[in-house]
């Protein structure tokens, strides 16, 4: 996916767009940021892949074609209308989550 590889730092999130993005989505629906609810918490995916330097851009694909397997047998539904920029935004704000 071009334009979605990259760390983004903590600081460069607009973290109040990203919540609303997040919501309007329906993240969390599945999500929360510290516990799980029917998917990991945001901190659990961030742990994971904390240091690899491809994990917007997979987190990205994730988010766009959906996945199943990764954290159980429930399977994440494709995002599959969202953008590049929305879809690196969610990425990165899941993965600046902090414990």
């Amino acid at each position: 996916m071009a334009g979605i590889a990259g760390h983004a730092a903590a600081s460069d999130i607009d973290v109040a767009a990203a919540t609303d993005l997040a919501k309007a989505t329906g993240c969390y629906s599945c999500h929360a940021a510290k516990e799980k609810i029917v998917g990991p918490a945001f901190t659990t995916i961030a742990e994971r892949y904390k240091g690899d330097k491809d994990a917007v851009a997979t987190l990205s694909q994730s988010i766009q074609m959906g996945s199943t397997g990764k954290y159980g047998r429930i399977a994440m539904p494709a995002h599959a209308s969202l953008k590049a920029p929305d879809l690196k935004l969610l990425a990165s704000f899941v993965l600046s989550t902090k414990p």
